[in-house]
């Protein structure tokens, strides 16, 4: 005997299981043994209480698996909890790390992140932003990019703003910058003092700030060893393995003899090292390789990789706690700040 089979029935998006009611702020407050006022005060990261009670409401919220209602608090506020983030390229392993940066300076706030990118195009980017703010985020992240000052200062009107790359603060906006520059020269230094005389860079894209700070520093380094730069062993890279490799490529069949080369960042030194490896060119028994960046999977290349380390994801961790603080969010410290520093590992060795 057949019977037709009935259509499952599923509980709208949201619905508790039937026979169990959710968690509600006054069940946490109830099994912290708190106010209901004090629970909602540490949920939105404005109580001032002492650790052993706010350990208690989270250990409270975590055993009931209680979920705060963020669309009332929307409705009632204005604010929808959520970070905007302008990245350039979901691709990039270096915007990767700092939006983990961003994750992690993000956890227990209750704010989450909503991630599009600029694709480094001045005009989208802008339009991104204002995508953005017609989404109703409360603030936004800038990861690099293109935008004017002068933009960047008018979106910061309407609300907080942090950008990475750039040195700039106005009302609501704070930048955050690092010393490429000194990154550069510490590592044409290094190739330098290891006995190389002749020292070829593949820069990055000169539509990059970044990248050409990064030349300055190369230029730097040369000019206190008295060390002249041939403009023939400069190509320019796009900060991409492919970049790298032709880079590499170019160099190799211009001729002119070099023992050493400092890539504009990781991704280019791996495309280059790959233009060698399959050229069946040593590294680093005849050429000495140094990046820039410290992306984590460079020390687990092979060989691992000589490079300089930049808090990539102490970037991202200051953005997301800079915009928390001007939405009012109490932190318990500031982030660790690092200065550039050469990882040695095995990619030089002296000329």
């Amino acid at each position: 005997m057949s019977t037709t089979p009935t259509k499952p029935e599923f509980a709208p998006p949201g619905a508790a299981p039937e026979g169990l009611n959710p968690p509600t702020l006054f069940d946490v407050a109830r099994l912290a043994g708190v106010s209901p006022s004090t629970v909602s005060r540490i949920i939105n990261g404005s109580a001032n209480v002492s650790p052993e009670r706010k350990r208690a409401v989270e250990d409270a919220i975590s055993k009931l698996k209680f979920r705060p209602n963020f669309s009332a608090k929307s409705l009632r506020s204005g604010s929808t909890m959520t970070i905007g983030v302008l990245t350039q390229d979901f691709d990039s392993l270096y915007f990767a790390r700092a939006l983990k940066g961003i994750e992690r300076g993000l956890e227990g706030s209750g704010y989450a992140p909503l991630v599009i990118p600029g694709h480094w195009s001045p005009t989208e980017e802008a339009e991104r932003m204002r995508l953005l703010m017609a989404r109703k985020v409360d603030a936004i992240a800038v990861l690099g990019g293109h935008l004017r000052d002068s933009e960047l200062i008018d979106f910061a009107r309407v609300q907080p703003i942090v950008v990475t790359g750039r040195k700039i603060t106005g009302h609501q906006l704070q930048g955050f910058d690092f010393d490429n520059v000194r990154g550069a020269l510490l590592a044409t230094q290094h190739l330098i003092e290891l006995g190389h005389t002749s020292i070829a860079y593949i820069t990055g894209p000169r539509a990059h700030p970044d990248a050409l700070d990064r030349t300055e520093g190369f230029f730097q380094a040369c000019r206190q060893a008295q060390l002249p730069v041939n403009p023939a062993l400069m190509v320019e890279g796009d900060y991409q393995e492919g970049g790298g490799e032709a880079a590499m490529l170019r160099l190799l069949n211009s001729g002119i003899p070099f023992t050493a080369v400092f890539c504009a960042n990781d991704q280019t030194l791996w495309g280059a090292r790959m233009a060698l490896y399959r050229l069946g060119r040593a590294v680093p028994g005849e050429f000495s390789l140094v990046g820039f960046d410290d992306l984590p999977q460079s020390q687990y290349m092979t060989p691992p990789i000589t490079t300089v380390h930049q808090p990539i994801f102490e970037l991202g961790l200051a953005a997301a706690q800079a915009l928390l603080r001007a939405l009012g969010v109490k932190l318990d410290a500031e982030p660790a700040w690092v200065e550039p520093y050469l990882v040695l590992r095995e990619t030089t060795r002296p000329r």
